[in-house]
Formats: structure tokens, C-alpha cells, sequence
């Protein structure tokens, strides 16, 4: 696994999984800014990564660095929402 990035650019947050094969597989979130709060718009993860537990860990990781970075989170995309909804202990960073 490598650490959640913040490609701005891209308006993106990504972060590489080991796949089955050892290959570097991501997962990544595409967000919309509006101040301090990130929209996040898409959560997809690479369809070897799924039902791994890959964009559980993803999803843990943005909102840890949300919380660190004063930023908070205003998911649209439905596995944002449903993943946000099923972890309280991130509600401080939930716009």
C-alpha cells in the first residue's frame, strides 16, 4: 500500500494497493473544491481491488488526512456516503 496523495491538478486523491499479482493497483476519489471542503464526487477502485477491502482502507485514509489537513468532506458519491455513514468516529470532517 502506498500513502493517500492529494494530485491537484487532477483534483484527485489516490492511493496504490498491492493487486493479486503483486502489481501497484489504485484506488481513487475525484473531488470538486468549494473553501476548505472537498466534494468528492467518484470513489472507484480498480476491479481486481474489489471486495478486498481496498477503498474501506482508501476511504479511512481521506478522512484521516481530512481531519489532519482541517478539511472536511462532502461525499455525493454513493460509497462515500454510505462508507461516512457507517463510520461516526469521522463525523468531524463530514460538511
Amino acid at each position: 500500500m502506498t500513502d493517500l496523495r492529494d494530485v491537484r491538478s487532477e483534483n484527485r486523491f489516490e492511493q496504490g494497493f498491492a493487486g493479486p499479482g503483486g502489481e501497484t493497483l489504485a484506488v481513487f476519489a475525484d473531488y470538486a473544491v468549494q473553501g476548505d471542503t472537498r466534494v468528492i464526487l467518484h470513489v472507484e477502485a480498480d476491479p481486481n481491488l474489489r471486495g478486498s477491502g481496498a477503498a474501506g482502507r482508501f476511504m479511512q485514509a481521506l478522512a484521516e488526512h481530512a481531519r489532519a489537513e482541517k478539511l472536511k468532506l462532502a461525499p455525493r458519491c454513493s460509497y462515500a456516503v454510505a462508507w461516512l455513514k457507517r463510520h461516526p468516529e469521522f463525523d468531524d470532517v463530514v460538511a
